[in-house]
């Protein structure tokens, strides 16, 4: 098994060549007007100072799509916090990229989402944290937010733009799922993805306040199941699961390395948001490199692909190509090593640690937020 602090010395030696990504996430700024307690973003957020100008980010898209990038989120943070999104839009949609904006929709108005239409923006995704004014903004710690987003989500419709909902669900609003799937339809949305939350970032801070129940997580997948069969041909419903209540981990990002990548707000080049957690892993920037050498022959991003990294337990196991061994940084946060099973994972020697931390917050557990930046 791999030491958590350095790179496994045997993956870069033996890999092949992994295919060119699919997707990148343009995290185009960290600045954001919300608070969420459950943000996945790092707990020191990149300053605006150090944010990539418009030209450097108009070459990164250049770059992802020689490199054969087919799909670009345009994300933060809040990317409506830049001045210059129409503009990046615009330059994303003519290198042939299929945009996608992730948003708050806070720092929208309607005349900057038929400027984005105009642009070409392709889809939009935004987030809904509850079913009512008070108990969404409750959540964000901005108040106001409900209700914008009720009105970004109609300016979208109008202007052509397909919309999908993004609802992260915790144990302040997995009852809810439901209603939220309603709403999305009364906004006439595609699709909806409900999403269990992930402890990273200022939701490790969070736990006893976010941390569904077993009893909340089983409904949530009954009613998933049902709407599914309710709605079909009318909504997409994806749904990510309670991590610490399933029996096998997912493929983290479609395994490291191996689908999408992530370029942070200052250019630094990520296989997935939280990959800076792990200690060892130099991070290449594209300030520094060409983003197709990043891709194929940074350390970072070779140091978890293939099996040669894998503990015995993953490398002789029949799902090794089917979830790759888990999430390498809930590895190291759960079990102190970044190369260890994943102890999501019903055969991991630490599920039953994992259990154990589900019982650590009853239903009674203190309902306060620590908000981001707060």
């Amino acid at each position: 098994m791999s030491d958590a602090r350095t790179a496994p010395a045997g993956a870069a030696r033996t890999r092949s060549r992994p295919p060119p990504p699919m997707a990148m996430l343009a995290e185009l700024t960290h600045r954001c007007p919300l608070a969420c307690p459950y943000c996945s973003n790092p707990i020191d957020l990149t300053k605006a100072s150090e944010e990539l100008a418009t030209e450097e980010w108009i070459g990164v898209f250049e770059q992802a799509a020689d490199l054969g990038v087919l799909h670009l989120h345009l994300s933060g943070g809040e990317p409506a916090a830049r001045r210059d999104l129409v503009e990046l839009t615009r330059a994303a949609v003519s290198f042939g990229l299929y945009s996608n904006l992730i948003t708050s929709g806070v720092g929208l108005t309607e005349e900057r989402i038929y400027s984005l239409a105009e642009a070409g923006l392709d889809h939009i995704q935004l987030s809904i944290q509850g079913i009512s004014p008070e108990g969404a903004d409750r959540i964000s710690g901005y108040k106001g937010g409900y209700d914008r987003k009720i009105a970004v989500a109609g300016w979208a419709i109008e202007a052509g733009i397909p919309l999908t909902l993004n609802a992260v669900c915790h144990r302040q609003n997995m009852d809810e799922i439901d209603a939220m799937i309603e709403l999305a339809i009364r906004l006439k949305a595609r699709r909806i993805e409900v999403a269990t939350v992930q402890f990273h970032g200022w939701a490790e801070r969070n736990k006893a306040a976010l941390m569904p129940t077993r009893e909340q997580v089983e409904r949530a997948t009954e009613t998933i199941t049902k709407a599914r069969e309710k709605y079909k041909g009318i909504l997409v419903i994806d749904y990510v699961p309670a991590d610490y209540y399933s029996s096998y981990p997912k493929a983290c990002m479609g395994g490291w390395g191996r689908v999408g990548l992530n370029v942070t707000p200052s250019g630094r080049v990520l296989p997935c948001h939280a990959a800076e957690t792990i200690p060892g892993l130099s991070f290449e920037t594209v300030r520094g490199a060409p983003l197709s050498e990043i891709w194929y022959e940074s350390a970072a991003f070779n140091a978890y692909r293939g099996e040669d990294w894998m503990p015995e337990l993953c490398r002789s196991c029949e799902r090794k190509k089917v979830d790759f061994g888990g999430c390498r940084c809930q590895a190291l946060a759960l079990a102190g090593d970044a190369g260890a099973t994943d102890p999501v994972c019903i055969r991991s020697p630490l599920r039953q640690h994992l259990t154990r931390e589900t019982e650590r917050y009853p239903a009674t557990s203190s309902m306060g937020f620590i908000y981001r930046g707060r």
